[in-house]
């Protein structure tokens, strides 16, 4: 089933909705097979189909969100190729060595580690931790940001070289079990620079990633709520069963309008700067905060018995339970209001 925002299902909804993967491998060969040849289905933010996008990224989701936890890394992984390219920020010839490639991307910061970069000879090498590295194990390449001195910077890395290690035993999560996403160390690893010190973080498109990653939450909530539904639908239900349904259909409504009034700002060029980074936290906290109340009213409603007979469900909670604390609850809406507070115009 697609998951819909306002307009038709585009080339990459209809796609995934007919390959949908039943494990990570299956996600990493759809995920390449959306990028290969000339730009592949998979269309890149602000380009005109941003919706078409984030539609599919959720439909994968409410599908299985451990699939979508493989599959939007390496799509962000191919639009910032691309975004760096056109803007002169990395030949041609990189972004075209990137077919037939899993990637991935690995930008956070771990407390007590740094990935330092190194300028050797005419190139670059990349020393030390990086954690929070999803795949790290499976995949082809990443891009990767490293202290460069003082000033962060994005690195495309070969992660089948030698000097790559990922650290086994450190994923004892119970949701998106099959997405370990445990430190890596690098040791003297060939790096190429994308884009200059800061561009990674400073380009219109880094909101917009963080967007996906909302319609990512939105499909896994859908995925939840859709057992709600079922229940309902079975049996004549009670009072409280059909008030939670109404409820989770009221949060579900505000989460699509987000996302669908977010890809048309995209789209439209609205979405950069300030305004692109105000964006994107509104969506994020929108999503968020709706998903979150949608796994509490899911849960009161059908009590236990789907988390411990049910195990497409359980996983389903535990995976999305596990990957909205990507959003930092009230940290991310202390820098949301800072941001409303700084505006020079009045936020309503």
């Amino acid at each position: 089933m697609q998951l819909s925002v306002p307009g038709e299902p585009g080339t990459l909804t209809r796609l995934i909705t007919d390959h949908l993967p039943s494990d990570v491998p299956g996600a990493l060969r759809l995920a390449v097979s959306l990028t290969d040849g000339d730009g592949g289905a998979a269309p890149v933010p602000g380009a005109g189909r941003t919706a078409d996008l984030w539609r599919a990224l959720a439909t994968l989701a409410a599908h299985d969100l451990g699939a979508a936890r493989a599959v939007e890394p390496h799509l962000d992984a191919i639009a910032i190729l691309s975004q760096a390219v056109d803007a002169g920020q990395l030949p041609g010839t990189t972004r075209a060595s990137s077919a037939g490639v899993s990637w991935g991307v690995f930008a956070a910061e771990l407390p007590g580690a740094r990935l330092e970069a190194l300028p050797v000879g005419d190139g670059w090498a990349l020393s030390g931790e990086k954690g929070w590295c999803s795949l790290a194990g499976v995949l082809d390449s990443a891009l990767v940001t490293a202290w460069a001195g003082d000033e962060r910077r994005l690195f495309a890395v070969d992660l089948r070289q030698p000097g790559v290690e990922v650290a086994e035993g450190a994923w004892h999560a119970r949701g998106l079990v099959e997405i370990p996403s445990g430190p890596v160390r690098f040791d003297a690893v060939e790096a190429t620079p994308v884009g200059e010190p800061g561009w990674y973080l400073e380009r219109a498109g880094f909101s917009w990633g963080g967007i996906a990653v909302a319609a990512c939450w939105y499909g896994g909530a859908v995925g939840v709520a859709r057992e709600l539904h079922r229940s309902v639908v079975r049996r004549d239900p009670e009072p409280f069963s059909a008030a939670a349904l109404g409820a989770v259909d009221e949060r579900l409504s505000d989460a699509r309008r987000a996302l669908a009034e977010a890809a048309t700002l995209v789209d439209s060029g609205a979405a950069t700067g300030d305004e692109g980074r105000l964006l994107a936290k509104r969506v994020r906290a929108t999503v968020a905060h709706a998903a979150d109340d949608v796994l509490t009213r899911v849960g009161r409603a059908l009590g236990p018995a789907p988390l411990v007979s049910d195990d497409a469900h359980a996983k389903r909670v535990a995976d999305l339970g596990l990957y909205l604390r990507q959003h930092h609850a009230e940290r991310d809406d202390a820098a949301l209001g800072r941001q409303l507070r700084e505006s020079a115009v009045a936020p309503w």
